[in-house]
């Protein structure tokens, strides 16, 4: 039983003055949805310039931010995406909800990101996307993924809610030519409680999500001239003078997760039975959105002990994420022709990932060296006595 006291940590969210002035300074507005004030506009460019992207739009979430960009890809019912079978659940969902199949593939054992060959066993005619997720900033082979989408003819979208600020051989998230979501929800790396934003390479596509997002109804409409099918997604203002605040003060932050999380792998890996989760040099930055960690040969419920004294302890730790195919969520609507059984077996990574794997919120690699090290002797501890 760990008897040490529980170490400092940074809180999340940080705001100060500057996210007040931000609340007031759209408030003074008078005009409190985007197409009236000039918070969400600014705050897209200042993204779109921040990732590489040409286009940058705003949305309510990242889950509508990912239906919203599958949509404007041309994915529709009965399409194939194809996901990591280990990732938030929102990756799935947001194929399934636009009346497209979620095919779980297996990821990498050490970075917990898609596998390029899982994926490309995976791919048949139906096949209308490839899905990689940024898991916990760390981004997927990028490399292998463009060549295997190229080779298939088929697209990548980049989910990268993790991803805030990552770089992949010093290209940004929005230069990759892709298109590319993020999530600006309360746990984030930048986070208006809530909101999203997706990239696009090309004005065409950028200008169709618009209307889309905008129940269909162009920016200078008056008539009530609805262009395509939509639905409302916009962002609000106050969200997004937030968000203009917290891009602001991100790359500070980033630079101080870049250099705590070799310190606490460090420790991490000398804990017997840890694996933190490993790096990969062609992603040359990477924003740490968690520090995660597996414990190989652990059950599930072991596990989620282990985690359930680690908050005891004062650590801000949660469980894994569950694989996909292991929610009821996942079989309610469009799954693929598979059992249960079928797709766990040729997952067998995220089978494991995801009973085995812990994972340490952002805001401790924000923390100062020695209340890491505290951390870290606390996981000793508790990984010895569990």
């Amino acid at each position: 039983m760990n008897s040490r006291p529980a170490p400092a940590f940074p809180a999340w969210p940080q705001f100060d003055d500057t996210e007040r002035q931000a609340l007031e300074r759209a408030l003074a507005q008078g005009q409190w949805w985007r197409l009236g004030g000039g918070e969400v506009a600014a705050f897209e460019e200042e993204f779109a310039a921040y990732t590489g992207a040409r286009h940058a739009l705003a949305v309510t979430n990242g889950t509508h931010a990912l239906e919203l960009a599958l949509e404007t890809m041309g994915v529709g019912p009965g399409d194939e995406v194809i996901v990591p079978a280990f990732t938030f659940i929102s990756s799935s969902q947001a194929v399934q909800r636009i009346g497209a199949v979620s095919v779980p593939v297996d990821v990498d054992p050490g970075t917990y990101c898609l596998d390029v060959a899982a994926a490309a066993a995976a791919i048949t005619p139906r096949t209308k996307a490839i899905m990689p997720v940024h898991m916990a900033g760390l981004m997927a082979d990028m490399d292998g993924l463009d060549k295997l989408a190229a080779d298939a003819g088929v697209s990548l979208l980049q989910d990268a809610a993790h991803a805030h600020g990552a770089r992949w051989r010093g290209r940004r998230v929005g230069e990759l030519g892709s298109v590319a979501t993020f999530s600006f929800q309360n746990g984030k790396l930048m986070t208006a409680g809530e909101g999203g934003a997706v990239l696009f390479p090309d004005e065409e596509m950028y200008e169709q999500a618009f209307l889309r997002h905008s129940c269909g109804r162009p920016r200078d409409d008056r008539r009530y001239l609805h262009r395509t099918a939509g639905t409302n997604m916009r962002l609000n203002e106050f969200s997004a003078a937030v968000l203009r605040a917290q891009l602001a003060r991100l790359d500070g932050q980033i630079t101080v997760r870049e250099e705590r999380w070799p310190v606490l792998s460090t420790l991490l890996a000398g804990i017997p039975g840890v694996q933190p989760q490993a790096d990969d040099d062609r992603a040359d930055r990477n924003p740490h959105y968690m520090a995660m960690f597996r414990l190989p040969g652990w059950s599930e419920e072991r596990r989620n002990a282990l985690v359930d004294r680690l908050v005891a302890a004062g650590l801000p730790a949660f469980a894994g994420f569950r694989a996909v195919y292991r929610t009821d969520a996942f079989w309610q609507v469009n799954a693929p022709d598979e059992t249960v059984d079928e797709v766990a077996a040729r997952c067998p990574n995220a089978e494991a990932i995801s009973a085995d794997c812990v994972w340490l919120h952002h805001r401790m690699l924000l923390g100062s060296v020695p209340a890491l090290t505290d951390a870290a002797a606390i996981v000793a501890e508790l990984v010895r006595a569990g």
